[in-house]
């Protein structure tokens, strides 16, 4: 990242009509080496080139450059600069030398197994591959294979088969089920290669070596739009050609020691696990059913009763309402992270061997929603997303309790998630940052009367009792990054920076210029 090359004003840039019609993208900027996708060789033959300075010129040489440009909201564009000189060596020279520069970066993937999602989203996926993604994976000489899904759970199933130890990363293109899909395939042979029991609630995660790409082609790309800033699918295609790597937590979610699913964004009881459910009924709908099962789960305005354990994550330098969120480079995945070892290297010496008993805090009552973000699930919908301030991998969860209110109330909370107020400024909302979490549903404490003096002597903590809510069902589901999850009771645990995206985070805001 600190080499840079000079770019100075050029009047001529390839393939952009006759000369006296084109302009530069560029007056004087610097590029580092790290964001120029490739160099070629400039063929002016026969091109026209007796305007401007160049008309002195009996025999230019030229090369073009293929780079990075930023745009506004934090796009990428593919730009092009022509050099041109009147000697064939200097020409070459440059040629050579900015060729060996890139091949110095070896964070750069030379193969990538993409899998293709035909018909998420609206159906555009291959589309959008091959006119944003695939145009520049063959100019940065990146081969790949291709298999483009033709069920659920196929990407999945594949990436526990194959061989994936010749490739440099996995892509996928499509939504966030997509990218749940290759999550679990990835992890789950990881951890099958290396023997570990992902069943087991406490089993320590092998992280994978492979970074996973995601060209969005969904109809939310929360996960997109939340490690880049934009689901644009020229953007991600960039970061992936120029070898960026973001690490991001994971959560595991057991019941009875099995595990159910794995998180990266929302896990949602209640309001958005009842969408969910709801919507799975009305796919004949198309994308409009989740605004359908979004105003009807609104309007029936259920409440739900249970118990909510959790373990703090003390190891975390930042906080849900500090207002600090993650961006590239952050500062708070990195120290937490640090902390967090330092942490589990004392849990190994016994230090802190009771930890469960003394840390953990309980909380009972009558709930909206419970909703677990591992990030800030920005969208387009909600650019500031359901927790502004969660990070993406310090190790950690932001819990946030919706309690029983009026429907007024938890408007004016939802419509928050779209504006620039501090959504967690209400009376019947806490949010916590937490490194593992409980959940059991009232209806199946008083199934089994055991589990709450269970609870007791694990937790140390009494619950005051609640009457039975008026307006209370039985049980909900939970929405896992948009998948159902039909048990209420759930363990969950953020394993730290458990996998790799081809992303840097969200870069900070650039003052628009002329080049914007």
């Amino acid at each position: 990242m600190g080499e840079l090359i000079s770019v100075p004003r050029v009047d001529d840039l390839p393939h952009r009509g006759p000369p006296d019609e084109e302009k530069s993208d560029f007056d004087a900027c610097s590029v580092p080496v790290s964001e120029i996708i490739a160099v070629e060789e400039t063929d002016v033959h026969g091109k026209h080139h007796s305007s401007g300075k160049w008309q002195k010129m009996e025999k230019p040489y030229a090369f073009t450059v293929h780079c990075v440009k930023r745009a506004r909201r934090h796009r990428w564009k593919w730009a092009q600069v022509t050099f041109w000189c009147p000697e064939e060596q200097l020409c070459h020279l440059w040629l050579q030398t900015l060729r060996e520069m890139l091949e110095k970066l070896t964070s750069r993937p030379k193969h990538l197994l993409v899998f293709i999602n035909p018909f998420g989203g609206k159906g555009q996926g291959k589309r959008i591959y091959e006119r944003k993604a695939a145009p520049l994976f063959t100019l940065a000489s990146i081969t790949t294979d291709i298999i483009v899904t033709e069920h659920a759970n196929q990407a999945k199933e594949t990436l526990y088969e194959i061989n994936i130890d010749k490739y440099d990363g996995i892509v996928c293109v499509g939504g966030d089920g997509m990218f749940s899909e290759v999550l679990h395939g990835l992890i789950g042979r990881t951890q099958r290669s290396a023997g570990v029991d992902q069943n087991h609630p406490r089993a320590v995660l092998v992280p994978s070596s492979l970074r996973i790409g995601i060209i969005p082609a969904g109809s939310t790309d929360c996960v997109c739009y939340s490690t880049v800033g934009t689901s644009d699918a020229e953007t991600s295609a960039l970061h992936i050609v120029v070898g960026d790597s973001l690490a991001m937590d994971v959560s595991s979610v057991h019941h009875n020691s099995t595990l159910l699913r794995y998180s990266v964004s929302l896990l949602g009881y209640g309001f958005y696990g009842d969408i969910i459910k709801d919507s799975e009924k009305k796919r004949w709908l198309g994308l409009a059913r989740y605004d359908f099962s979004g105003l009807k789960t609104f309007l029936s305005h259920h409440c739900y009763e249970g118990t909510v354990s959790f373990l703090p994550a003390q190891h975390t330098v930042g906080s849900p309402r500090d207002g600090k969120p993650c961006r590239a480079g952050c500062f708070v995945c990195r120290q937490s992270k640090q902390q967090l070892e330092e942490e589990q290297k004392k849990a190994l010496y016994g230090l802190e061997a009771a930890e469960d008993v003394e840390e953990w805090q309980v909380v009972c009552g009558k709930f909206l929603a419970i909703n677990a973000t591992n990030m800030s699930c920005a969208c387009r919908r909600s650019p500031r997303g359901l927790s502004p301030a969660a990070h993406l991998g310090d190790g950690s969860s932001d819990l946030i309790l919706i309690r029983k209110c009026s429907r007024f109330n938890f408007l004016r909370f939802l419509i928050r998630h779209t504006n620039q107020q501090d959504q967690f400024d209400f009376t019947f909302v806490e949010v916590y940052r937490v490194k593992k979490f409980q959940f059991t549903s009232k209806h199946v404490e008083d199934e089994d009367s055991d589990l709450k003096e269970e609870g007791k002597k694990r937790f140390g903590h009494i619950c005051s009792s609640h009457p039975s809510c008026c307006c209370a069902v039985s049980n909900s589901s939970w929405n896992c990054d948009g998948e159902v999850l039909h048990s209420p009771a759930i363990e969950v645990r953020v394993h730290c920076q458990l996998v790799r995206l081809f992303a840097r985070g969200i870069e900070e805001n650039l003052k628009p210029d002329s080049h914007s």
